[in-house]
């Protein structure tokens, strides 16, 4: 290659990225424009209700939930894979620890623990199928999605659990509601804070080191990172093991504030994190996904379910407005990703 052409190629390059980046800073201008409208629109609505305290501690608190989560899933998409199973494993992993610690004596630092590991032992199982047998991973978290779910309600017995109603021990009751229940300032729910710490690690991880951008290469083009020699089994492992944790913690965190857990299906939490993520500027196809936008798309449904539900729309209509949102999203991403090229 000639001095010329690897000028040429190093102008290319530069001015892709530019567009590129100009293109991702459009898409996150008109994504606070679009939650500061819609802020709007629903504080006239509500006779302002919408803007009191109380009610957006409510929508920060729904929006750490979905954002934990989210965060985990945004590293599954950057290196090119789709997870759906988390939702369901974050109901698991909180019934498991309710089940263990009330049920079966266990101490509850212990349940915890457990519980992660389950968690993390559940993202490599996902990891296997995908990275080792080659299996879609849409269709191999499908089928563990399915499997997770079975195995709540065996272990729940399709049963309700409130640690507060039983004989736990006072001290480790006090520990678990201390983890989403603090007297903080302002009245500020504790998930938060953990969404705040979460959000510096990830960004840390995600833009500033080798981590991230070894995501972004193998989600890019995954033959050329096999052919760069980069780790893609190990990172895609990583991967699935980081949105399985982070989806667990969301759902112990949930279950510590709410004092209770279900055995439902994890639909609440699956379809609003897969809309928050790719709204926020994720792609499907992989190799694209920041936690800012990722934020952003988080706040953006908090926003649209808070307002909603201020109107008494009914579940119904949230749920009607979550679908239109969800294809709006990939609808969106196929556009920027075409506009990328």
């Amino acid at each position: 290659m000639t001095a010329e052409d690897m000028t040429a190629e190093n102008t290319f390059t530069t001015t892709l990225g530019r567009v590129v980046r100009k293109l991702g800073l459009l898409r996150l201008g008109g994504l606070v424009g679009a939650i500061l409208i819609l802020g709007f629109i629903f504080a006239v609505w509500s006779d302002w209700l919408f803007l009191k305290g109380a009610n957006l501690l409510v929508l920060l608190r729904y929006m750490s939930t979905l954002g934990m989560a989210a965060l985990g899933l945004t590293v599954i998409l950057v290196v090119g894979e789709i997870d759906l199973s988390f939702a369901n494993l974050a109901t698991f992993t909180s019934m498991f620890t309710a089940v263990s610690w009330i049920i079966w004596g266990w101490p509850v630092w212990l349940s915890l623990i457990v519980s992660l590991a389950i968690s993390a032992g559940w993202g490599l199982f996902n990891a296997f199928f995908v990275a080792i047998v080659k299996v879609p991973s849409f269709i191999a978290t499908l089928g563990s999605s399915t499997l997770i779910l079975g195995f709540t309600l065996f272990v729940s017995n399709s049963k309700t659990y409130s640690p507060r109603e039983t004989n736990v021990d006072s001290g480790e009751l006090a520990f678990f509601r201390g983890l989403s229940n603090q007297d903080l300032p302002g009245a500020l729910e504790m998930q938060v804070i953990w969404l705040i710490g979460f959000s510096v690690i990830f960004g840390i991880f995600m833009s500033r080191g080798v981590f991230g951008f070894r995501l972004r290469a193998i989600g890019g083009n995954e033959q050329a990172a096999t052919l760069a020699k980069l780790p893609v089994r190990r990172y895609k492992a990583l991967a699935f093991v980081i949105g399985a944790l982070m989806a667990s913690v969301s759902g112990l965190l949930d279950f510590a504030f709410i004092g209770s857990v279900q055995p439902n299906p994890g639909q609440s939490l699956l379809f609003p994190v897969f809309a928050a993520v790719i709204i926020g500027g994720a792609s499907l196809t992989g190799g694209r996904g920041t936690v800012f936008g990722t934020l952003m798309g988080a706040l953006l449904l908090a926003v649209i379910s808070n307002g909603l539900a201020l109107m008494a729309t009914g579940p119904f209509v949230r749920q009607m407005f979550l679908g239109t949102v969800t294809i709006g999203a990939v609808v969106l991403d196929q556009l920027s990703r075409r506009r990328g090229r």
